[in-house]
């Protein structure tokens, strides 16, 4: 809900740092998998009962996450670079609630379900539709330069990073947090599949022979 109006406040540093480690020969794979990194062993710390401390690397990778953006901008934006950042990006988003599920399988086993359900959903929506956006080359760069289409929706990027800050702060309400989140996410994916009814359920214009 928020990245379109954040992306004019933080793209200026990320371009300036991401020119910086480009001409150092710092390549956005490189990047992308340090974020990966450092998001796995955020969901390690989570999992091992240090969720407090998990808040550095949790940080980090997202940090890296945005910079590798800015490399690529860079040093020229390449079709797999795009597709490891978005597998990256959904590693780390079911790893970190994994990591609580595993601290307290009890506690927070079906809670974790029900929002690691809600994120499948509401993952599979957002690339639905990011692929029939390529089909018709529609492009928006409100949330950034990106390489899949981007819909906006009432949890993106910034929500859900400040989720997972949430849930290390009071790990002892993933429960609630997740259930609350998890139906936030499904009213997200359900508003996502009407704007595409809306902007793609006209027939196609017939192609000629």
């Amino acid at each position: 809900m928020f990245d379109a109006q954040l992306r004019p406040l933080i793209d200026p540093f990320l371009n300036r740092q991401g020119r910086f480690l480009a001409a150092r020969g710092v390549t956005a794979n490189a990047v992308t998998l340090l974020g990966l990194g450092l998001g796995l062993g955020a969901a390690l710390l989570v999992a091992l009962g240090a969720p407090h401390w998990a808040l550095v690397p949790l940080l980090l990778g997202r940090l890296a996450d945005g910079l590798d953006g800015a490399i690529a901008r860079a040093r020229g934006k390449t079709d797999f670079g795009g597709y490891l950042d978005i597998i990256c990006d959904f590693i780390f988003y079911g790893a970190l609630p994994l990591g609580f599920v595993l601290a307290d399988p009890g506690g927070n086993g079906l809670a974790g379900a029900f929002l690691l359900f809600s994120f499948y959903i509401n993952g599979a929506t957002f690339l639905g539709f990011a692929i029939l956006a390529e089909k018709r080359a529609m492009r928006s760069d409100a949330r950034g330069v990106k390489s899949l289409y981007f819909t906006g929706g009432l949890l993106e990027g910034a929500e859900t990073i400040a989720f997972f800050v949430a849930l290390c702060l009071w790990p002892a309400y993933f429960a609630p947090l997740s259930w609350g989140f998890g139906g936030l996410c499904l009213i997200t994916a359900l508003s996502r599949i009407m704007l595409a009814q809306r902007v793609f359920g006209g027939a196609q214009p017939a192609t000629k022979e």
